[in-house]
């Protein structure tokens, strides 16, 4: 089938399940600029952020117009704004292997505190999901604000992030000699080389996707929605060659004792470990400076060996970031690569009906084959857990302790786990 997301019509239940709750489901037309507005005002209200300028509407308008855009109406009310959001585009997502598979991302999932518990998230969520579905895209995907509300769609945790805050006064550099190049440069001159670094980071980790102009726009330098935008810097790294491998972009905070700014980091891309250590030396050696606060880093973060006093990079948290849902367990799990051999029949569970079945997972030389069989089972698990299984996380032995796998679950971890745990580095 077709894996195009232009075109795809509401899904009809959902809009039986809306019309039942007295209210209406609607794709938006982008190009109506008045209807768009609507909606983008709705998803900024959604996530309690201020109300959008018109020179934020334009951005938005600009940046949002190719994904596929969903609003719940309530006719009865005088604003004509959704009481409802959500917009999805199909995405790459990389998996353990390298090879990058059409994902269906969701994204702006909101519901108005004036409209609760009338049905509105499951009929957006099931709405999405259906679609996908018929598309014939294997997955889905989101980041979530909430951890709570998305298992009950089949939805699993899937890649976790840390963040880290650095005492600057406390720790040295112990990382070695570093190489290459760091210069200052503006967000609108490195937009074409920030976007070919982020494809080629992006391409290069499970858990990872490809980027959107948009996505990857606001991860090297600041647009016109960002607080204080004057505060963002960006530093890109080129290798002794010349060839450019990674940047920094960040934003600095005072502080009453002027030697003692904060750094916070808004994305640190490096595609090689020349870049990753020539970035963080960087930041580590700030003058006036005494912390430095990183986001969605990999829970495989090199800072303690970077630092000579590990207990001065501290992992202040570690949380979950990307949930992955299976919507055909073959097409999935043959994607992929394994890094060691086996087989085993799984017997996947689903309540919605989308992805359940018995299946026997052969992998020879890192190839899978999926095939349906009737044989008994070695593994049960939800469709939750597989999707949370699925990019190579050690997630499964927790899973089974938990009572959400069932049955020889260290052999589940050994054919799925990979030696480097999956990350997404960014929100979408």
């Amino acid at each position: 089938m077709s894996q195009s997301n232009e075109n795809v019509p509401v899904d009809e239940q959902s809009a039986r399940e809306v019309e039942e709750a007295g209210l209406r489901l609607g794709l938006v037309d982008t190009s109506d600029a008045e209807a768009f507005d609507k909606w983008i005002r709705a998803d900024f209200r959604g996530f309690h952020g201020g109300a959008p300028s018109k020179e934020v509407l334009e951005e938005s308008r600009g940046h949002l117009a190719d994904r596929r855009t969903t609003a719940v109406y309530d006719d009865g009310i005088p604003s004509k704004e959704p009481v409802g959001t959500v917009n999805s585009w199909i995405a790459p997502l990389t998996v353990p292997g390298g090879a990058r598979v059409n994902s269906w991302a969701i994204s702006s999932v909101t519901v108005a505190p004036t409209h609760r518990r009338r049905g509105i998230a499951r009929a957006l969520l099931g709405g999405e999901l259906r679609a996908a579905h018929r598309l014939g895209v294997p997955l889905a995907i989101l980041t979530v604000s909430e951890s709570v509300i998305y298992g009950r769609w089949g939805f699993g945790p899937a890649t976790f992030v840390s963040e880290w805050r650095i005492d600057t006064k406390r720790v040295r550099w112990a990382g070695g000699p570093t190489v290459g190049r760091l210069s200052f440069t503006e967000p609108e001159e490195y937009r074409e080389t920030g976007r070919a670094v982020l494809d080629a980071v992006m391409a290069a980790r499970p858990g990872e996707i490809g980027l959107s102009a948009h996505l990857a726009d606001r991860l090297i330098g600041p647009l016109k929605s960002s607080d204080n935008p004057e505060r963002y810097r960006l530093v890109r790294y080129d290798s002794p060659t010349g060839e450019p491998e990674g940047f920094v972009s960040f934003g600095v905070k005072g502080h009453d004792d002027f030697v003692r700014h904060t750094v916070e980091v808004n994305h640190l891309a490096a595609a090689t470990d020349e870049a990753l250590t020539a970035l963080w030396r960087f930041l580590l050696e700030l003058d006036l400076v005494s912390e430095v606060r990183a986001f969605t880093r990999g829970v495989d973060e090199p800072l303690p060996a970077l630092v000579s006093d590990v207990r001065g990079a501290a992992v202040a948290s570690i949380e979950d970031h990307l949930w992955v849902r299976i919507l055909d367990v073959p097409a999935a799990l043959t994607a992929r690569t394994y890094e060691h051999d086996g087989e085993l029949v799984l017997d996947v569970t689903d309540d919605l009906g989308l992805a359940g079945g018995r299946y026997r997972l052969s992998v020879t030389d890192g190839v899978a084959t999926v095939t349906e069989t009737t044989d008994a089972a070695d593994v049960t698990l939800p469709v939750a857990s597989l999707g949370s299984v699925y990019l190579g996380h050690d997630f499964a032995r927790a899973l089974g302790v938990a009572g959400k796998i069932e049955g020889d679950v260290l052999a589940l971890d050994r054919l799925f786990r990979t030696a480097v745990p999956p990350r997404l580095s960014t929100w979408f």
